[in-house]
């Protein structure tokens, strides 16, 4: 029962608003509903005169001469130079692994074991090339003796030596090719041993237990020697002109913000991508132990002639929304609020800007009292 009256009132409103609606008519404050709302256009907040605009006292932007700087993004990346592939020339099974990616390594160090059938096959080999030298060895031994007692011609003795020469070259060629494999001519094994060529870090792994090795192919593991890494980073066309070969940079990371490292420009690629019109600038940077592949950095470039800046108080600018303001004087007493680009801080509670104002343009002082009241009203 109590449902059926709770109804009825929602039903007899929504009958009212409906034909309240449908007859246009104002809402009448006498039949005791609330006036119309009011809609006034919303106040903006970058221009306006305040009651006491003398309570806000200016300043003018200050020139502030320093280089030129151009701050790109970039990533880490190894020196090819100092990357060497690890190469196995057996092809077969691997049966141990003992060195992972990101480990350092040093030279001569037991990476991997390969189980491979090229060192019976190339034992084999051997072995036949020792027999044909020892039995050329002996032709040629018994046509010296032959030729002494005039037994056969200068001819088939230098045939005899040339078979010799051949089957030696070719003994000591199936020895090396069993030396390269990881085996021994004395004792032959169908375990090789993959070592490290140089000391380093392995950046890359392309194998796993049990997984097959092939000559020449895929390279087991890559060793980076990352004591000097190279910081490649994209620069807008338009930029391209400030940066030189041999020119410094700046370095910081984004995983350790407070520091400052510096490299040299080594290289300014001839290809620009299509697409976003950049190009890739490389830096060499010695590594102190903390710069890791792949990093986001931030380099900055600083050019070889002076340009000039404006320059503020620092209580002159605003910090919001991501952006910096000042706020500026214009006609009638009136104050604008204007986008500026902040530089760095300087002597005496000074700070650059960059872009967005001119030297010798009025700025207010201590713009938050003004920002506050803006916000007010």
């Amino acid at each position: 029962m109590k449902a059926t009256l709770v109804r009825i009132p929602i039903v007899t409103l929504s009958f009212v608003v409906v034909m309240a609606g449908c007859n246009s008519k104002p809402p009448d404050p006498a039949a005791g509903l609330p006036p119309a709302a009011k809609v006034t256009q919303a106040y903006e907040a970058q221009e306006f005169a305040p009651e006491h605009p003398e309570q806000f006292p200016l300043v003018a932007a200050t020139e502030h001469r320093a280089a030129a700087q151009l701050a790109v993004t970039g990533s880490i990346n190894p020196d090819v130079s100092r990357t060497v592939p690890v190469i196995s020339l057996a092809s077969g099974r691997i049966v141990g692994i003992y060195a992972r990616l990101g480990e350092v390594v040093r030279k001569g160090q037991l990476l991997l074991r390969v189980r491979s059938d090229d060192i019976s096959n190339a034992f084999a080999n051997y072995q036949m090339a020792v027999s044909d030298e020892v039995l050329a060895k002996a032709q040629w031994d018994r046509a010296q003796d032959l030729l002494k007692h005039g037994a056969i011609a200068v001819a088939d003795l230098e045939v005899t030596r040339d078979t010799e020469e051949k089957a030696k070259v070719a003994m000591d060629t199936d020895a090396e090719h069993l030396r390269l494999l990881g085996s021994s001519i004395n004792h032959p094994s169908g375990i090789v041993d993959i070592i490290a060529p140089v000391s380093g870090v392995i950046t890359d792994q392309e194998v796993t237990n049990a997984a097959g090795v092939q000559s020449l192919g895929t390279s087991p593991f890559t060793i980076s020697d990352l004591s000097t890494v190279w910081v490649v980073c994209d620069v807008y066309e338009n930029d391209l002109a400030n940066v030189h070969t041999g020119d410094p940079a700046e370095i910081t990371l984004n995983a350790y913000p407070g520091r400052v490292f510096r490299g040299k420009v080594s290289d300014i690629f001839p290809i620009l991508d299509p697409n976003i019109r950049t190009g890739k600038v490389r830096i060499e940077v010695a590594n102190p132990g903390m710069m890791k592949i792949g990093m986001f950095v931030t380099a900055t470039f600083e050019g070889k002639t002076e340009q000039a800046y404006a320059a503020v108080p620092s209580s002159a600018i605003l910090h919001l929304h991501d952006r910096d303001w000042v706020y500026v004087p214009v006609a009638n007493k009136r104050f604008k609020r204007i986008m500026i680009v902040g530089g760095d801080l300087l002597p005496g509670n000074m700070q650059e800007v960059l872009s967005g104002l001119s030297v010798g343009q009025q700025v207010v002082i201590n713009p938050l009292p003004l920002q506050n009241t803006v916000d007010t009203q």
